[in-house]
C-alpha cells in the first residue's frame, strides 16, 4: 500500500460532545428524575458517539488498484496528474473554481486535499478533489501510482 489515511474527527469534537451530554445529563436529571434522564442521555451519548464514528470512518487509500475514498474507486489507470491544497486551494476549488461534474470527498474538519484529474475519456467525472491531511505525500503516491500505471 502506498498511502493509506483515516479522516479522523479532531479530538476536540469529542470533547465538545462531552461538554453537551454532560450539560443534558445534568437538564435531563433536573427535568425527568434520574431514571428517565438516565436513559435519555445514554441514548443520546450513544447516538453521539456513533455520529463521530461514522464522521471518522473514510479511509483515503491508495494502492496497486488506484485510488479509492471511502467507498468510492478511481482505478489506477485513470489517475491523472495530482496537485496539493493548502487551505485556499481548497477553498477555492471548492467555490469560486467549483466544478458541479467533479467528485468532491472532502471533510469540513480537514483544510487540505489534493486534486486529481480523471484521465478517462468516458467518465464524465473530469477530477476529484480529496480531503487529506497529507497533501504532499498522497499527490507523490498518486504520482507513483501513475507512473506505475503507464509503464
Amino acid at each position: 500500500m502506498a498511502f493509506e489515511e483515516r479522516l479522523r474527527v479532531p479530538g476536540r469534537w469529542w470533547a465538545y460532545a462531552a461538554v453537551v451530554l454532560l450539560g443534558l445529563l445534568l437538564a435531563s436529571l433536573g427535568a425527568l428524575g434520574p431514571g428517565p434522564g438516565l436513559v435519555l442521555a445514554a441514548a443520546a451519548a450513544a447516538a453521539l458517539a456513533a455520529w463521530l464514528t461514522v464522521l471518522s470512518s473514510t479511509r483515503v487509500v491508495v494502492d496497486a488498484e488506484g485510488l479509492h475514498v471511502g467507498a468510492a474507486h478511481l482505478p489506477g489507470w485513470a489517475v491523472g496528474p495530482a496537485h496539493p491544497l493548502d487551505r485556499e486551494g481548497l477553498r477555492r476549488a471548492r467555490g469560486p473554481e467549483a466544478d458541479p461534474r467533479a467528485y468532491y470527498p472532502v471533510r469540513g474538519y480537514v483544510s487540505t486535499a489534493v486534486a486529481v484529474r480523471v484521465d478517462d475519456p468516458d467518465d464524465p467525472v473530469p477530477f476529484w478533489v480529496v480531503s487529506t491531511r497529507h497533501p504532499e505525500a498522497l499527490a507523490r503516491a498518486l504520482s507513483a501510482l501513475r507512473d506505475s500505471a503507464a509503464g
